[in-house]
């Protein structure tokens, strides 16, 4: 009786030794952190985008924790300088192999994004891009989803609200890749098909370039307006330079995207830059509460710098991850996170948005802006939207 008693005793003592040995591996996988690698370009011409972005990201964090799903969250933070797409390639690989990350995330420009495409896909690891605006980007892996905007998603309703305003002759420039050509194409599908007329299509290189004689050539063809579209940080020399040569007081209109009038360098532009008329998905400026929280909230953390539409891209992105682990619980692999974020809805700063689940690429609102004085500092102002944009390429 004493025999079985204790043969009873150790198994019942082994079942629990074996359940919380189970039990504590299973809490050692959920806590398993989720690593967050964000790739950026933090010095260099681009640098003012991937400043935006972490400072969104790590404002993100700060109001919402850095635990979820039971994850401690870590971001790790690689300068690619926004020049070689090897670069950021290389930078994507260590990432995976050597620091284990859940999600890579940021991408500045093109050309890197389409670089470290192949590497989310090898490694079935999600991949948020956050910037990088040429439509096709979330064709080149079925592990990328995008939390910032297409230039043809903004650029239509530029080109219709030309048409309705008396601008007849358009010159555009646009920068020589990937989202600029993205633009023209939308531009001139859209103006012509509404009876407008491109005098002239010019293109500007996307590094070192000098605005003046494509600007110059822009005045002599005589338009009623210039669309532009330049990357983030090259609005303020575009500006400078369109001032410079007259082409205001010619009666040549500038109007655009949003990169022109960047809200991280409005302050800068000045005078020159009210009157612009834009479309783009989001301004500083955008009246709502849930803006209003994040613009002030952004501005003292970053010393009072203004956060622009790349900043909503991190701070979005960060967003969705975030979700996306919540929905997907701590054990989750790279392909479920990804359906996790497919279909996602939210009101972020911009206002309302999803990702759709189709394309992966984000459904919002696009606002037609004026640049204007406010309390003497320029803002870009909204004075009409269209609403659930979707990518229309």
């Amino acid at each position: 009786m004493k025999n079985r008693f204790e043969t009873m005793r150790r198994r019942l003592l082994k079942a629990a030794v074996v359940a919380t040995l189970g039990a504590l591996a299973g809490a050692a996988l959920a806590a398993d952190p989720l690593k967050i690698g964000l790739i950026l370009p933090l010095t260099g011409p681009f640098a003012s985008t991937g400043k935006q972005i972490e400072a969104a990201a790590r404002l993100y964090m700060a109001k919402n924790g850095d635990t979820v799903a039971g994850r401690k969250v870590e971001l790790i933070v690689k300068d690619d300088t926004g020049l070689a797409p090897e670069t950021t390639k290389r930078i994507a690989q260590e990432m995976v192999v050597q620091d284990k990350v859940s999600v890579l995330a940021g991408f500045g420009l093109t050309p890197l994004a389409l670089a470290a495409a192949p590497v989310a896909t090898e490694a079935k690891v999600p991949m948020v891009v956050m910037a990088a605006a040429t439509a096709m980007i979330p064709t080149r892996s079925p592990y990328i989803v995008r939390t910032g905007f297409t230039l043809p998603q903004v650029t239509a309703p530029i080109a219709e609200w030309a048409l309705k305003n008396k601008i007849k002759r358009v010159v555009t420039m646009v920068t020589d890749y990937g989202p600029g050509l993205d633009a023209e194409k939308t531009f001139h599908a859209v103006f012509k098909a509404g009876g407008g007329e491109i005098v002239e299509s010019i293109r500007t290189p996307l590094r070192n370039p000098d605005y003046a004689p494509f600007l110059q050539r822009a005045k002599d063809a005589k338009p009623d307006a210039l669309f532009v579209f330049v990357p983030s940080g090259e609005g303020l020399a575009v500006m400078k330079q369109f001032d410079d040569r007259g082409l205001k007081q010619a009666g040549i209109r500038l109007i655009g995207t949003g990169d022109v009038t960047d809200d991280d360098l409005l302050e800068s532009m000045g005078a020159p830059a009210v009157g612009v008329i834009t479309s783009f998905h989001y301004s500083a400026a955008h009246d709502s509460p849930e803006n209003k929280a994040y613009v002030d909230a952004f501005m003292k953390a970053n010393n009072g710098m203004r956060p622009n539409f790349h900043s909503v891209g991190g701070y979005d992105g960060m967003h969705l991850i975030y979700e996306a682990a919540k929905k997907a619980g701590p054990n989750a692999t790279g392909e479920q996170l990804v359906e996790a974020m497919k279909g996602m809805k939210w009101v972020s700063p911009r206002g309302p948005m999803s990702i759709d689940p189709a394309t992966r690429q984000t459904i919002q609102n696009v606002y037609m802006r004026e640049v204007k004085m406010v309390n003497g500092k320029p803002w870009n102002i909204e004075f009409d939207k269209v609403e659930n944009v979707k990518d229309p390429s």
